[in-house]
């Protein structure tokens, strides 16, 4: 039987940052939540300037490699080629990161 999800909140230079824990080893910390210490008005202009990057991407893409054995690296290829020049966003919003190439990063 899967456990529970326990939804906790931390405290990080004043700013709350929710956590959503799975077991003894899913756990997941809101990106948004973090992007709010930076622009508490519009932190997802935080977190789609953040999801240009290409080292982000990069990053984003070892992640997928490692932990998610749906991951369609064709798919992520030509998102990485694209990474960082100026016309690049990622997409629209992080589910269409999910659906499109079936990432499991941003999964909560």
């Amino acid at each position: 039987m899967a456990d529970k999800p326990f939804k906790g909140k931390i405290n990080a230079q004043g700013t709350e940052i929710t956590v959503l824990s799975v077991g003894d080893e899913d756990d997941f910390i809101s990106l948004t939540d973090i992007a709010r210490y930076k622009n508490s008005e519009e932190p997802n202009t935080v977190v789609a300037n953040w999801m240009r990057n290409r080292n982000t991407v990069e990053f984003l893409g070892i992640w997928e490699r490692l932990y998610n054995p749906g991951f369609k690296p064709l798919e992520f290829e030509g998102f990485r080629k694209e990474a960082g020049l100026n016309a690049f966003t990622l997409f629209f919003s992080t589910s269409e990161w999910l659906i499109e190439a079936n990432q499991s990063v941003f999964v909560y």
